[in-house]
């Protein structure tokens, strides 16, 4: 697997990812958040039942850009939890990135 993967020394590869933010509508939810958390996510990337970010299929609305070439996220500083615990070369990252076919990352050793 070692040959099929990237190595990301030194800089992320979320930029030009945006995978893991487009991989399910059910991925992106609110967990652990509290409302005053939540009440800083602007309104219009909140799904109906308010349990976690609006998507357009299986994208994130708050995603910008294409995946696998140069993406963001426009609510970054606010992102849920859910997002902020997924990691370059984590399990999830990578089940994102096979499902769009792109090659895995190298995760970084433990310290």
């Amino acid at each position: 697997m070692a040959g099929d993967a990237i190595d990301t020394a030194g800089e992320s590869p979320c930029q030009s990812c945006g995978a893991c933010c487009s991989y399910s509508e059910n991925w992106p939810r609110f967990t652990i958040e509290d409302d005053a958390q939540l009440d800083l996510i602007p309104a219009q990337f909140v799904n109906a039942r308010q349990s976690g970010m609006r998507c357009e299929g299986d994208r994130c609305s708050a995603l910008s850009g294409k995946i696998g070439e140069a993406t963001r996220c426009v609510v970054y500083a606010v992102r849920p939890e859910v997002c902020r615990t997924c990691q370059p070369g984590d399990a999830e990252c990578a089940m994102a990135r096979r499902r769009h076919g792109l090659p895995l990352i190298a995760s970084a050793p433990p310290d």
